[in-house]
Parts: structure tokens; C-alpha cells; sequence
């Protein structure tokens, strides 16, 4: 645990306030669920509440089976971080984050497609060079959890409808189950 420097003192209501520039690189917003845990030193530690961490088990399994059927790298992601991934190593997109353009993407609830002669790739993870070719975002009960992404085959082949579907069908299901 790194010290930051920052005190702030607790209000009569029981608030505290996370400063503006601790927010911005936690990337943490408005109205963000943040989990608090404490141990016997007397810490108290927040953690930001990620609703699709909480079916990473269930998650890696769906991208295991989007992955052998369409052969490609796919990762399922929530709204700052890549909770499973296949087709890939593993090691190295678990917990990267996501980048700022698939924020963006999420910010505004739109899926993005590849087509013949794009110019501008999506790269949706921080520290990877690897474009997507098909990114939808997880809606549960309203709100933008994450989303699913099928990375473009190193043949730079644009999706199929059916690679497409498959990926529009994981976020719908993934947000569903968040909504249960």
C-alpha cells in the first residue's frame, strides 16, 4: 500500500472525500459502487466493486467456448479492468486495464465493427497491441458493466454476421445474468 500524503477528515455525516486526482487515476466516477474492507491494524481500504468480477469464474468458461468457436481471442472485460480472457496468454490480460478509446466506447453505450478498409483501430486494452474487431458493450438493469470483445485475427479479416452476433449475444446473456 502506497501512502498518498493526503489527510481529509471525516464529516458529521460520516463522509470522507477521495480527492479529485485519486479519483481520476483510479478512474473512479460518480455514482461508482466501491467495496470497503478493513483488517485488525485498523485499515480501512476501498476497492472498487466490479459486478462482472463477481462471475469471473462463469465468465472464463464463455470465453473458452466464444474463443474454440470462433478461433479467435476473446476477453470479457468490466468497466476498468479484463476479467477473462482466451485465446491469448492468460497472465498477460488478466487485470490490464482497459484503454481509454474502449472507455469512451462504454461512456456512450456503443459497439464498435470492423469494416474493409478502416483506418483507425481500436486497441481495448492498455499495454497490448492487439485491435478489436468487435467490441458490445454488457447492459444490465441500465447501466454499462463492461463488455465483450473479439480481437481481429492476424489475417486482419473482418467479422463475419455470425461473429458478430455471437459477441452481441455474450454481452446480452453476461447482462441478463448480472440483472438475476
Amino acid at each position: 500500500m502506497r501512502a498518498t500524503g493526503i489527510v481529509r477528515r471525516i464529516d458529521d455525516l460520516g463522509r470522507v472525500v477521495i480527492p479529485k486526482e485519486i479519483r481520476r487515476t483510479m478512474r473512479i466516477r460518480e455514482g461508482d459502487p466501491l467495496e470497503i474492507y478493513t483488517d485488525n491494524d485498523g485499515e480501512v481500504i476501498f476497492k472498487k466493486y466490479s459486478q462482472i468480477g463477481e462471475l469471473s469464474p462463469f465468465a472464463s468458461q464463455y470465453c473458452d467456448v466464444l474463443s474454440r468457436t470462433l478461433g479467435l481471442p476473446v476477453a470479457i472485460c468490466d468497466r476498468d479492468h479484463v476479467v477473462a480472457a482466451s485465446g491469448v496468454s492468460r497472465k498477460e490480460f488478466l487485470e490490464r486495464r482497459v484503454s481509454t478509446q474502449l472507455e469512451d466506447l462504454m461512456d456512450k453505450r456503443q459497439s464498435h465493427v470492423s469494416k474493409v478498409g478502416d483506418t483507425k483501430r481500436l486497441m481495448p486494452i492498455e499495454g497490448i497491441d492487439k485491435s478489436a474487431s468487435v467490441v458490445y458493450p454488457i447492459v444490465a438493469s441500465g447501466d454499462v458493466l463492461g463488455a465483450v470483445i473479439l480481437f481481429t485475427a492476424d489475417t486482419g479479416a473482418v467479422p463475419s454476421e455470425a461473429d458478430i452476433k455471437l459477441i452481441q449475444v455474450a454481452a446480452s446473456f453476461l447482462g441478463r445474468q448480472m440483472e438475476e
